[in-house]
């Protein structure tokens, strides 16, 4: 089915982003397969095209208005959950390597389903925990850019991702907009683990009162290598 991807086109227009017609088709093909698996699993509560144009599909491209997305880098997407905002990144900026990692295995399916109908190249599903693939020399530091949506800690989630990006790379918190305090509070875990928060940007999503914000923390030195700890402590116990 074709659907109505004016907005998102002038949406991005606007931030000098421009979509061609494969990526309105693939945008396209992966609403519909979104729709169609979340009927048998639990992927978004999302599911009206306009919201999900909005707040996933949007949402995770604006990254490329404050960063530089247009080189072959590789990119780690923590907790991808139903593929935000790997996915989206990946159509828009073909030229990323990208690596989705998810600890259900069922959305690790889901994940391939779409990268298969869409014909993506140069992207991987992975199953498995931060805890343990960060551990794996195959991911540990092997990344110039980490990026999260998923909702933790900003404590925890730097202790989760900080460990697959390479010094000198970047890890992009997707947060909602009231960031300040969690930032403060995480400053000595994120420079423990190697990290420092170099800034905040803000920004709302158009014709909503929803406020976000992408907090950038540059690596500086490698994560002391027992980080991240077992399943589930950064987590219970943040780092402070």
């Amino acid at each position: 089915m074709k659907h109505d991807f004016e907005k998102l086109k002038n949406e991005l227009q606007k931030l000098s982003i421009t979509i061609t017609d494969t990526m309105e088709q693939q945008f396209s093909d992966y609403y519909d397969i979104l729709l169609e698996w979340n009927q048998m699993m639990n992927l978004t509560a999302i599911t009206e095209f306009d919201e999900v144009v909005e707040k996933h599909f949007l949402d995770s491209v604006i990254l490329g208005a404050y960063m530089d997305l247009g080189q072959e880098i590789a990119v780690m997407d923590m907790g991808t959950g139903a593929g935000f905002p790997g996915i989206p990144l990946k159509i828009v900026y073909p030229n990323l390597q990208m690596t989705l990692a998810d600890s259900l295995n069922k959305r690790v399916k889901f994940l391939n389903a779409v990268i298969e109908g869409l014909d993506l190249k140069g992207i991987t599903a992975v199953h498995g925990r931060a805890e343990d693939l960060a551990h794996m020399d195959l991911y540990r530091e092997k990344y110039a850019l980490c990026v999260s949506r998923a909702v933790a800690n900003l404590a925890s989630l730097s202790e989760y991702c900080l460990p697959f990006v390479e010094v000198g790379g970047v890890f992009v918190s997707y947060k909602s907009g009231e960031v300040e305090r969690e930032s403060a509070e995480a400053k000595k875990a994120v420079r423990l683990l190697g990290g420092k928060i170099r800034s905040i940007e803000k920004f709302g999503l158009p014709d909503t009162d929803y406020q976000r914000s992408f907090v950038m923390v540059d690596k500086e030195s490698r994560t002391p290598k027992k980080y991240p700890r077992k399943a589930g402590t950064p987590t219970r116990q943040p780092l402070h």
